[in-house]
């Protein structure tokens, strides 16, 4: 096996829930919705515990990406995160919340804006049919609201985390498609669902819509969204062809803890793209596990 490369972690959660409300880690809990029960992970969460999960993972840096907090409290979990890393040096990025449909969205880009190690925003639209996949009970991402809000980032010099459903793709590629100056980083591998009607072709179809748009970038994480339980065998196939439609400049690794740590271990997850990418070359394997997130991100972290 050659030699692990150096990480950046380019999609952590950090939480404190005394701090800051969190509605998604409150009890009760229950197993409907996309994540099934969140009970084991909420608890607190910082960097001591991250560090901890990543073990001997050499981690030169993280992007802390919003983490469901209260949309009242979008701006206190930036205003925390940028805290401790001017006390502590990580998170080396912040990926913020904020609703894109909102009216007073210009004035909360601008008070994350404030913050120096603020990169972009998250604003989760995933859409589906099926309510216990959904996390909204419509496609915003089709209101001329949203899509104007959107189209703000770029005056704020704000990049944007993508995470929808593959049914939303090929809209949203049309839409990214008119602003080429906002950089997009499609969360989770696009969040394939197997078991919808024709669901991989739409996967396909939608990702490559994607793929074809030289601002679009893509994180691999967040196997256990797709199959609960899923292994190396089923992993690696998705792995390899989200690869080869973004190029190994535009694909990048990621942990998503402690999310995933529903779906295993930091070491299960980050050990399967160490040995799916066993025979890519050694500056491949760099790009992937941490040069494309330092260059994505802009964190201009040495490695």
């Amino acid at each position: 096996m050659p030699q692990r490369p150096p990480f950046i972690d380019p999609h952590v959660h950090l939480w404190n829930l005394s701090h800051i409300r969190y509605p998604w880690l409150m009890p009760p809990f229950n197993e409907d919705g996309p994540n099934g029960s969140v009970e084991p992970i909420a608890s607190d969460y910082g960097l001591d515990e991250y560090l901890a999960d990543a073990g001997d993972w050499d981690v030169r840096g993280i992007v802390h990406i919003d983490a469901g907090a209260h949309p009242d409290d979008a701006l206190r979990e930036t205003e925390w995160l940028q805290a401790m890393a001017d006390q502590s040096s990580m998170p080396n990025g912040i990926v913020a919340f904020a609703a894109l449909e909102s009216p007073t969205l210009e004035g909360l880009l601008g008070a994350h804006v404030a913050h120096p190690n603020v990169r972009g925003i998250r604003h989760i639209v995933n859409w589906h049919p099926d309510p216990q996949r959904s996390y909204s009970p419509a496609d915003i991402t089709t209101s001329d609201a949203w899509m104007r809000g959107f189209g703000l980032l770029a005056k704020y010099g704000l990049s944007f985390d993508l995470q929808a459903y593959p049914g939303q793709l090929a809209h949203l590629a049309g839409l990214i498609a008119r602003h080429p100056d906002i950089q997009v980083i499609i969360d989770h591998a696009g969040m394939a669902i197997p078991g919808d009607a024709d669901g991989w072709a739409v996967w396909r179809n939608g990702m490559a819509a994607l793929a074809a748009l030289p601002n679009v970038a893509v994180k691999i994480s967040g196997m256990g969204f797709t199959w609960r339980p899923w292994d190396l065998d089923r992993a690696r196939p998705y792995v390899l062809e989200t690869i080869e439609l973004f190029g190994t400049d535009r694909a990048m690794f990621a942990s998503n803890f402690p999310t995933d740590k529903l779906f295993g271990s930091f070491d299960r997850h980050l050990g399967a793209y160490d040995a799916i990418t066993f025979d890519f070359s050694a500056d491949e394997r760099l790009a992937l596990f941490a040069g494309n997130a330092n260059r994505l991100y802009r964190l201009g972290l040495t490695l």
